[in-house]
């Protein structure tokens, strides 16, 4: 079955993983209409698949010839879209950072559960080829995951002595990310946050260097850690996530130059490094292995799959909507950690 699909925003993805997902995906997909709000863009893309730009997320979400959305970029719009393809039944594939305020968040959960839409929210580190085959070590060689250590170095971009401004919403987007990432491979919940961040001028708005610590301690066992009653970090699976934003993008030779794993997971038997998407070396105690896992469907190809198999199903599929938004919650319990310098409870 075809499903009849409406694209809003294009967004920085779209040549590098929508654009060719579709693309292989034809006999699944076909794109009725396209919003953006460049027009040359909108007229550039809906050109490439045959189908025509639409002004406006509302008239797109509102005809009777479009299954879903596509929520690729949502350039102004926020949660908008999302809530106007619930108030004509659509479902939605969304790719965006949803809302961090928690009134808001909790209104678009209760929209969409009240809707009955299919619902799935783009997570690529979940669903890159080198994490799902560590999914599968960890059940099958490695055991329980003790430690993860993920980061992220992002280059600043300009070449000017002044740096144009930082894009903060793709930065809260990547930050959930890689939460999410790491609550998914842990494969439980975490019970506490405490993070530091540095700035770039004493007192200063803007940081360029953060890091948290997520705790998967059970709850009552971290309470009772110190016998205060207070959270304190337990002997619980431990995530630490850092993102850098220190390092300018004119000095190519140092931004290249010995980047960390993205992400490394030591467990009860065994130790993995992941470089997205599909770099895995893992050792045990037969030694090295390195698995190149290129040879598998594209991330791109295998979220939209997915979501065409939920919208077609018969059982209503709501997915990575509270996931998402937990990743959110801890975001904020993290800015609570910086500001009142103590760990947090999530």
């Amino acid at each position: 079955m075809r499903l009849r699909v409406g694209i809003v925003g294009l967004g920085s993805q779209w040549e590098s993983r929508h654009l060719p997902a579709l693309r292989s995906l034809a006999d699944r997909f076909e794109v009725r209409g396209i919003c953006e709000q460049v027009a040359h863009l909108a007229q550039r893309a809906a050109t490439e698949l045959g189908t025509v730009p639409v002004d406006g997320f509302r008239a797109l979400a509102a005809r009777e010839d479009i299954d879903a959305i596509l929520y690729f970029a949502d350039q102004w719009y926020g949660a908008t879209p999302i809530l106007a393809a619930c108030d004509h039944g659509k479902a939605v594939y969304s790719a965006i950072s949803l809302p961090l305020a928690h009134d808001e968040a909790r209104l678009l959960r209760q929209r969409v559960e009240e809707s009955g839409i299919a619902f799935m929210a783009e997570l690529p580190r979940r669903h890159a080829p080198a994490t799902v085959r560590l999914k599968e070590l960890i059940v099958t060689r490695l055991g329980r995951p003790r430690l993860l250590f993920c980061h992220r170095r992002v280059p600043l971009s300009g070449t000017g002595a002044v740096a144009p401004p930082r894009d903060r919403a793709s930065e809260a987007r990547d930050l959930m990310e890689l939460i999410d990432w790491c609550r998914y491979v842990a494969g439980s919940e975490p019970t506490s946050v405490v993070s530091v961040r540095h700035a770039e001028t004493p007192g200063g708005e803007t940081d360029d260097y953060q890091m948290m610590s997520l705790d998967f301690t059970p709850a009552d066992e971290a309470m009772s850690a110190n016998g205060s009653g207070v959270l304190a970090s337990g002997n619980g699976t431990l995530a630490q996530i850092s993102c850098g934003y220190y390092m300018p993008r004119q000095w190519e030779e140092a931004v290249g130059f010995r980047p960390p794993a993205a992400l490394q997971v030591a467990c009860e038997k065994g130790i993995a490094f992941i470089d997205l998407p599909s770099s895995l070396v893992w050792f045990d105690g037969a030694g090295r292995h390195q698995e190149s896992l290129e040879s598998d469907r594209p991330v791109g190809e295998h979220m939209l799959l997915q979501f065409h198999r939920k919208v077609t199903s018969l059982v209503r599929a709501v997915s990575g909507l509270d996931d998402t938004l937990k990743a959110m919650q801890i975001v904020q319990a993290a800015a609570t950690s910086q500001t009142e310098g103590r760990r947090v409870g999530v």
